[in-house]
């Protein structure tokens, strides 16, 4: 996929640049080590016809706990970020686009972070990630990373390299996306996503502690409750969501996406049918819909 051409605007360091003309020291501990926080925003144009960043003070304030988790220093605002947002947009011709900031660490070989710090932002139109079809599972030999190892709630870009890892390992073996568990064999997540499963008219999600709680996983927790739609946030296993009538995946870039099956095992509901279905249809609506959307900022 082709992120950027030769016309692409990004945001580097309080300057706006082409992409192909943006440069960074080569001796960045983001780059060595990972150490870099990151978020991944969608914008959509409304029904009304405007441009609309879903969240974006979420996803701002996110980046800022994020940030000071890893002890990186982000001398801008969440109103300055969001307005920088709006900008990248409009410079680009951009209305349904998914934004991306990155924050990393300055020149440091050593393991300490510098007091030095970069912000880049840039967008560009992207699809769902894993498509409109639904996808097959597979559970992942890999784990979630402990959480006394990090912290697992910040959106870090070195932790991504597990997410890599997972993704890689279940498309070998022929299917769309992994599953991961976490260290005492409870279903985590998707590695760039969040889970849910339907049995008996509940939904079950795995509870903070060994995920990354995103903010469309939050906004499916609003939607239910809105709708009426009993949620538990419990630790479960992989035996228990392949008795389960229905699953799906939730996140910025994923959307929701339905799930056909988990190793093979087909879930029991058709898709239509299940509460996912219904949680697809109602979060494009808020994100589409200016009024609707407002009343969840």
């Amino acid at each position: 996929m082709t992120y950027y051409d030769d016309t692409t605007i990004v945001f580097l360091n309080g300057e706006w640049l082409k992409a192909k003309d943006a440069q960074t020291n080569l001796y960045v501990q983001g780059l060595h080590y990972g150490n870099s926080v990151f978020e991944g925003i969608r914008s959509y144009q409304t029904r009304a016809g405007e441009t609309q960043i879903f969240k974006a003070e979420e996803h701002y304030e996110r980046l800022h706990y994020s940030a000071s988790k890893m002890f990186i220093p982000l001398p801008y605002s969440v109103a300055e970020l969001t307005d920088i947002s709006y900008q990248l947009l409009q410079k680009n011709g951009l209305s349904d686009a998914y934004l991306r900031p990155l924050v990393f660490a300055g020149s440091n070989m050593s393991l300490t972070t510098p007091a030095e710090s970069h912000l880049f932002l840039c967008a560009w139109q992207w699809g769902k990630l894993l498509g409109d079809k639904l996808v097959h599972l597979m559970t992942s030999s890999f784990q979630r990373p402990n959480p006394k190892s990090c912290f697992v709630d910040a959106k870090v870009s070195g932790h991504y390299v597990n997410s890599i890892l997972a993704a890689t390992e279940a498309k070998a073996k022929g299917f769309d996306e992994a599953l991961l568990l976490d260290a005492d064999g409870h279903v985590a997540e998707a590695p760039g996503a969040n889970f849910f499963f339907e049995k008996d008219d509940v939904l079950y999600t795995p509870p903070r502690g060994n995920i990354l709680p995103g903010i469309t996983r939050g906004t499916m927790l609003q939607l239910c409750r809105q709708a009426g739609i009993r949620v538990e946030e419990r630790a479960f296993t992989i035996e228990e969501v392949k008795q389960g009538d229905g699953a799906f995946l939730v996140g910025t870039a994923a959307e929701v996406t339905g799930i056909e099956s988990l190793d093979g095992v087909p879930f029991q509901r058709p898709w239509a049918n299940t509460f996912g279905a219904a949680l697809q249809q109602m979060y494009q609506k808020l994100v589409l819909d200016e009024v609707l959307h407002e009343a969840y900022l």
